[in-house]
């Protein structure tokens, strides 16, 4: 899915409790350069996460996850005619369409949005046990020691790791580094940060 390589630096810091949010202008700026469906779709975003703030958490990782799966899936070399491009969460509301990453990475600034500690969500990379190639999930430790409830843009159900027999964890990523997991469900460190995490941060700075 994309070529694994860590760097140690620190990692680019924004708050993102806001984010992605939309203003007026915005709206506008996006039927003008995209269409009046890209709008209508990023309309409907913010307000469901408006009534999304309104159910409890374990309502939130269900609701997210499938009304998030709904976006239509599309590998990057069609989208972005490159491998391994990661989307803001805007990019993908606007277009419509995304791959594993891109449905990950909104998932995670949504759940931010709505009050999840970010400590506890992970980007994460798994193998696939039955394609044999590497897929993209969010990982929520919901509680010390035990496995991460996973959501995943190929399933509609919110499970955990533990469950996902179908799938591998590879590393875990976000703002405090890069991650591997043990028996135990504990996580090691193995790098300050990831690069396209970084890059992610600095391309969400840039549009917030």
């Amino acid at each position: 899915m994309f070529k694994l390589f860590f760097f140690l630096c620190l990692p680019f810091i924004i708050n993102a409790a806001d984010y992605p949010h939309f203003s007026p202008d915005e709206f506008l700026h996006i039927e003008k350069s995209a269409n009046r469906i890209s709008k209508n779709r990023a309309m409907d975003y913010q307000k469901k996460v408006a009534l999304f703030k309104t159910y409890n958490k374990t309502k939130q990782l269900n609701i997210v996850n499938n009304y998030l799966n709904q976006l239509l899936p599309q590998y990057d070399d069609v989208m972005q005619k490159k491998e391994d491009y990661w989307a803001s969460p805007k990019e993908f509301l606007i277009a419509g369409y995304g791959d594993c990453e891109d449905y990950v990475i909104i998932k995670y600034f949504t759940l931010l949005k709505l009050g999840f500690n970010e400590k506890k969500l992970f980007i994460t990379t798994v193998y696939d046990q039955y394609t044999g190639g590497y897929h993209m999930v969010l990982t929520y430790f919901k509680d010390k020691g035990k496995a991460p409830l996973v959501l995943d843009n190929l399933s509609f159900r919110v499970l955990d790791l533990k469950t996902r027999s179908d799938i591998k964890a590879d590393i875990f990523i976000n703002k405090q580094g890069v991650f591997k997991i043990n028996s135990t469900h504990q996580l090691k460190k193995i790098a300050n940060a990831h690069p396209m995490f970084i890059d992610l941060m600095k391309k969400v700075q840039k549009n917030h």
